[in-house]
């Protein structure tokens, strides 16, 4: 054999050497989980029954069924804004449910206002504003002020006053709280469009936009998920969650021409003062007309 060809030799019976302890090796090799151990995506158990306001939900459907388990699914395993839910509710509920039951509102929609909002004062893209989300026509047309100095649809009590009478107002017209809380997302008008072309009388018989479709089981997921918040692997403790503010309120029925001032004077800052107050929108307040406002002042 020449010298290239016992050369060539040696490569060959190297290599196939080399690719054997290789394959030895990987066989040995533990396996290696993208995840922790510890980590496992599991299916989501459906409750056996489920209601909002009271009006069961037909989970013996298979297509109610499905929408509902991708609610509970995707809102389960987004588990980051579900802790923030469900700090949030504990500051935020303790004040909207003795409005709801003052307006006479089943208490089951401080989970819409959940579902609206995340209990934040956001603005949509639409304009919606304030954690009930109402556009300016709306609340001008049960009677709140919205303009550049003052937007009350950021303030809490009275945004839920109206929240209460516009979904009292859609039930009274359609006979069902799902419907309500469907018109509440798509408008009067639309729900009573497809109730007619549909000839049906139930949302739960609607084919509707992804929005609206999607709408009534979000709220519906939200209540299952944060009144039994350990069931769906949602551990904290009382120190996590976060806590209402301490107030008093002072009467005003005259301009404010510096907010910053007039905190000074209760002895808090402008930007303690402005969150609890954020329907006052500017750095000062105009009050021409002599309304009378009545403004929050956290406790020292």
């Amino acid at each position: 054999m020449n010298k290239a060809l016992r050369l060539l030799s040696i490569i060959s019976i190297t290599s196939i050497a080399t690719l054997l302890v290789n394959t030895i090796s990987k066989e040995n090799e533990p396996e290696v989980k993208n995840v922790a151990e510890s980590y496992e995506i599991k299916a989501v158990k459906l409750p056996d029954s489920m209601n909002l306001a009271g009006e069961l939900v037909p989970l013996d459907r298979p297509d109610i069924r499905e929408r509902m388990d991708r609610e509970l699914l995707v809102n389960t395993y987004w588990q980051s804004n579900g802790l923030l839910l469900i700090k949030r509710a504990h500051k935020y509920f303790p004040v909207i449910e003795p409005l709801l039951a003052k307006y006479g509102l089943p208490d089951d929609f401080k989970y819409l206002s959940l579902a609206e909002s995340g209990l934040m004062n956001v603005k949509s893209y639409a304009g919606a504003a304030g954690f009930w989300q109402f556009l300016k026509g709306t609340a001008r047309e049960y009677g709140l002020e919205v303009n550049d100095n003052v937007d009350e649809r950021y303030h809490l009590e009275k945004a839920t006053r109206i929240a209460a009478e516009y979904l009292k107002k859609s039930k009274e017209k359609f006979g069902s709280w799902t419907l309500a809380a469907a018109a509440y997302n798509a408008g009067d008008g639309r729900i009573s469009q497809r109730l007619n072309e549909q000839q049906v009388t139930n949302y739960f018989d609607l084919l509707l936009n992804e929005e609206t479709s999607r709408y009534v089981f979000r709220i519906l997921a939200l209540k299952e998920i944060i009144s039994n918040p350990t069931k769906y692997g949602f551990v904290f403790n009382q120190e996590d969650l976060y806590k209402p503010t301490k107030t008093y309120e002072v009467a005003i029925d005259t301009a404010i021409t510096d907010i910053a001032s007039f905190a000074k004077g209760f002895g808090v800052t402008y930007k303690d003062l402005k969150l609890e107050n954020p329907w006052l929108r500017e750095t000062n307040l105009n009050n021409k007309s002599r309304k009378l406002y009545f403004i929050k002042i956290p406790t020292k």
